[in-house]
Parts: structure tokens; sequence; C-alpha cells
């Protein structure tokens, strides 16, 4: 994993296994015990022109697999995960479907808040974007 600690005491991250930005951002920007983790896309690391499966239940899967990446390294689990952020182009026709794959990364008692919005457009064509706000425990 890079970091660059600013004079903030804010870190950013680049996680290498992590697919490779679709814009300009960090993987993760971590600010005291939380670490802001980017919006994933349905993209394999790797491969950056890859195409992407049309499928909402593989764009998901990819995702939560990406998001999954840069967690762990970070030494971050999906138990530290206490918000996330779901954004949908096809809102109607896909949300039960992402509910189903989503939540099948969590144990059903440890659900992170959420909040899925319908949009637009997302890069690369995507149907699906998570990002994620994991909390990391002070060392002891």
């Amino acid at each position: 994993m890079s970091a660059k600690m600013a004079t903030t005491g804010l870190r950013f991250y680049m996680v290498p296994d992590a697919p490779e930005p679709v814009a300009t951002f960090s993987h993760a920007v971590e600010a005291g015990s939380f670490v802001h983790v980017t919006g994933q896309m349905p993209t394999y690391p790797g491969e950056p022109e890859r195409l992407i499966a049309d499928d909402i239940k593989e764009q998901t899967h990819r995702v939560m697999a990406n998001l999954h990446i840069v967690l762990k390294g970070l030494g971050l689990e999906w138990s530290n995960v206490v918000r996330a952020g779901a954004y949908l182009t096809n809102f109607d026709e896909d949300y039960a479907s992402f509910n189903e794959i989503y939540s099948s990364y969590f144990p059903a008692d440890r659900l992170p808040a959420r909040t899925c919005i319908g949009v637009t457009a997302l890069a690369r064509g995507a149907r699906v974007e998570v990002d994620l706000v994991a909390f990391r425990p002070a060392a002891r």
C-alpha cells in the first residue's frame, strides 16, 4: 500500500492490487479513525480496458470484490465498515438484485448505515458503484 501523509494528518492511499482509478482520486483517505473508500466500479484489477458485464449481479459482485481489495490493502475488513453509499443507474430494475448480493457481504445483525441512490449515469457505463466509510479502532 502506498500512503502519503499530508501536513493535516490525513493519509492518502493507493492500494497496489486494486483497480486502476477511472478518474483522479485516491483509493482511500484516512482522517482520524475513519477511512473513506472511494466508490469502486465493476472494473478488473490489472485489466482497465476489459469490458464490464452488463448484468447487475456480476457488476455488484465485482464492485464488492474491488472494495474488499481496498479494505484488505488497508488492513481492514467488512466488519470495519460503518457506512456505504450505493449508486444504481437502473434503480427500479436493479434494486432487489443489488440488495440481495450487497447484503450477503455483511452479517445480518451488522449491516452498515447506507444510502442507495438512483443516478442517470456512472463512469465506464457501469450500472452500480459503491463507496464506503470504515472505522479503524485505535491500536491497543
